[in-house]
This record gives structure tokens, sequence and C-alpha cells, in this order.
């Protein structure tokens, strides 16, 4: 599992455990947890992400609006649509 921390990964495992096995949490028994450099990884969908100049896309940018506009609660939804 491709995650930024051990706990991370132990969770999707569970997650995924959950959704495909319809496994409950404590019937799960974890032997060994270890981080895998580069070359170790054998999966597709990780190996996929080793490359050097991967590039996400950005959605939806949405500009931030100047400091005496900003208030910490407002009574409407924001606007994230932009041309």
């Amino acid at each position: 599992y491709r995650d930024v921390t051990i706990n991370g990964a132990v969770g999707q495992m569970y997650m995924e455990m959950a959704g495909r096995h319809r496994a409950h949490p404590n019937t799960i028994q974890i032997i060994n947890t270890a981080t895998l450099k580069d070359s170790e990884c054998k999966r597709a969908h990780v190996t996929e992400m080793h490359g050097e100049g991967l590039k996400y896309p950005v959605i939806r940018k949405v500009p931030m609006a100047a400091k005496k506009y900003r208030t910490t609660f407002k009574a409407k939804r924001p606007n994230t649509f932009v041309h």
C-alpha cells in the first residue's frame, strides 16, 4: 500500500480488506510492516507512481481573496467555479 506513513498504509489495508473481502478489523492480524525502496516494489499500480517528472493536474484553482475581505464565518457557500 502506498502512503506517506506506515499508519496510513495500514489504514488503507484495513479499508481494502473490509471492502473486497468483508473482513472485520478484529479478524486481521498484521505480521510485519516495512518501508520499501522503489526497486523493491512489484505491483503495477505502485510502480507507475515512481516517475521523476510526475505531474498532477490542478482541477480548480480558486484565487485567494484579499485579507480585508476575508472573514472567519460566511453566510453563503464559496463560489469555486473559475472561467
